[in-house]
Parts: structure tokens; C-alpha cells; sequence
């Protein structure tokens, strides 16, 4: 009698890919629209801010005569203004990147199927949401704006716990706090316009941190704490390093053919985003490191570790 265990069938599912699809042409749709319409406003708004500051920089500093408050206050006003006409643009650009991934997962899902007794991990879902609200509060309240223009780059410490979320959680449940949680923080800060940018870029971060971790290494709870440290490290290092590289690169032709920004003003975001991301990236290694290490006893020891 063999005592093999029987795995469960495998059914099809189509849900995802009707859904992504459904949503991905919605938000080509609705993309493109709002290009044409609120976004092209918020070019117009754009020349008028930097007019406007340009002046109240003239007048603090002595070289034109105005009334500073009044410049100030428009400049706030043009900021504002300027800001919740880019935000449709970036919301449909986050729906189309969000629907080529449930599309992904869908076409999946409909080819090699998915196992009849397969559940979610509570865990693994309940550690997902928290990493993904610390990713949005790493970002939205512990970061340094850097201005450019009309644009802003940051020093921040969101990718610190996108980089842990992928060592605790695995790639694509990491990737996906990381992207979540910092996609919010920009739609819901002056940095609507790298929302997209940032859910494409963050996810990828946590799978690549998590593949080299959990596929190539195979971390797991049986390894010395030496290959444990080792191989910690070095995902960090692939994860961050990939982020360095592609951060500007994607960001020069993102804010180039997606939004229209002006080149010369692109290549000063480039340099400033050279920087801060690299430096972004050596705090989320070491950091990310040390929390990771020093979780994983905590985490066996309360039942709350998760094989991925």
C-alpha cells in the first residue's frame, strides 16, 4: 500500500485575468483622458509656480520690490493647485501598473491552476498589512525633501521595511507591502506623480530581495546564524543595488515621456536621485539587517515565523 501523499487537484481559476483586464483597459482609458485634460492644466499651473517663485525669491532677496506674503501664499496656493491636477493622471497610471500584475497573476492562474486546498496564511496576511502601513510611515514621516524645480526628491527610510517585508514574507507578499504601502505614502504627499514609479520599482525590490533570500539561498529556519547573517545581507544588497540602478534610469524616462517634465529639469532629478537613493539604499541594508536578525528569535520563539 503506498503511502504517498496525494496531492490536492489543481482547478483553473479565471477571476484575476477577467478582473485585470477589465481594469487594465479601464485605466488605459482613463489614463489617457486625464493626460489630455487635468494633467495638461497642471503643466499650465506648473510655469505659473515657478514664475510665481521665482518672483518671491527675487524678493527675499532684495533684487525686485513685492509683497512677500502675498508671493508666498500664491506660490502655496499653485502648489496645491497644481497637485490635485496631477493626482487623476497618477491614479490611473497606478491602476494600469496594478492591473498588468492581477493580469499576470490571472493568466497564471488560468494555466497552471491553483491547488483546491490552498488558504491564505493568516499570518503571512496580518504581517503584510503591518509592514505595509510601517513601508507609508517610513516614508511619509521620516524623510528629507530635496526640491528640484517643480519636482522633489527625499531621503527616507520606506525601504527599510520594504527590504525586511520581503526577508520576512517572501518576495511577492514583501513586494507587494512595499509597493502598497509606499505607493500611498506618494499618492497621499506632494510626490502623486512618482506613485506609479514607486508601486512598479518597490515591488520589484521585494521579489528580487526575496528570490535571492528564499529561492536561490533558501533561507530557513535551520541555518546557522552565520549563513543566516550572510545571506540577509546580501539579499539586502541585491534588492538596494537593483533600486540604485534603476531608480534614476526608470525615473528619467518616467518623468520624461510619461509626464512631460522638461528635460533639463529631469536630468537635475536624475543627479539628486543618484544620490539620495544610494544613500536611501546603504540605510535600508544595514537597517533592514539588524531588524531582520534580530526578529527571527523573537518570531520563532512566539509561533509567529513564517516558512516561505
Amino acid at each position: 500500500m503506498s503511502n504517498k501523499k496525494k496531492e490536492s487537484p489543481k482547478k483553473k481559476s479565471y477571476g484575476p485575468l477577467i478582473a485585470g483586464t477589465v481594469l487594465l483597459i479601464a485605466g488605459i482609458i482613463f489614463s489617457v483622458y486625464a493626460y489630455n485634460t487635468s494633467y495638461q492644466k497642471s503643466l499650465e499651473t506648473g510655469l505659473l509656480l515657478s514664475e510665481a517663485k521665482a518672483q518671491a525669491g527675487a524678493v527675499k532677496e532684495g533684487s525686485a520690490e513685492g509683497d512677500l506674503d502675498a508671493l508666498n501664499a500664491e506660490v502655496s496656493r499653485l502648489s496645491e493647485e497644481k497637485l490635485s491636477l496631477e493626482r487623476p493622471y497618477s491614479y490611473g497610471l497606478v491602476a494600469v501598473f496594478f492591473a498588468i500584475l492581477l493580469t499576470a497573476k490571472g493568466i497564471y492562474n488560468a494555466l497552471a491552476g491553483k491547488a483546491s486546498g490552498d488558504k491564505t496564511d493568516i499570518r503571512r496576511l496580518a504581517q503584510a498589512g503591518l509592514l505595509t502601513a510601517l513601508c507609508y510611515i517610513g516614508f511619509a514621516f521620516f524623510k528629507i525633501d530635496i526640491p528640484a524645480g517643480t519636482e522633489k526628491a527625499s531621503f527616507h527610510f520606506g525601504n527599510v521595511f520594504c527590504v525586511l517585508a520581503a526577508l520576512l514574507l517572501g518576495g511577492y507578499w514583501g513586494g507587494l507591502a512595499g509597493a502598497v504601502g509606499m505607493t500611498i505614502g506618494d499618492l497621499t504627499t506632494a510626490y502623486v506623480t512618482s506613485a506609479p514609479k514607486t508601486f512598479l520599482l518597490k515591488l520589484c525590490i521585494g521579489l528580487i530581495t526575496g528570490l535571492v533570500a528564499h529561492r536561490i539561498f533558501r533561507l530557513s529556519r535551520d541555518h546557522s546564524p552565520k549563513y543566516v547573517t550572510g545571506v540577509t545581507v546580501l539579499a539586502c544588497v541585491c534588492g538596494m543595488g537593483f533600486n540604485i540602478v534603476a531608480d534614476p534610469l526608470v525615473g528619467y524616462f518616467y518623468k520624461t515621456y510619461l509626464f512631460g517634465v522638461p528635460q533639463d529639469i529631469t536630468k537635475v532629478l536624475v543627479k539628486i536621485s543618484a544620490l539620495t537613493t544610494t544613500v536611501n539604499a546603504v540605510v535600508a541594508v544595514i537597517a533592514a539587517s539588524i531588524i531582520y536578525l534580530a526578529l527571527r528569535p523573537a518570531l520563532k520563539k512566539s509561533g509567529l515565523f513564517v516558512d516561505v
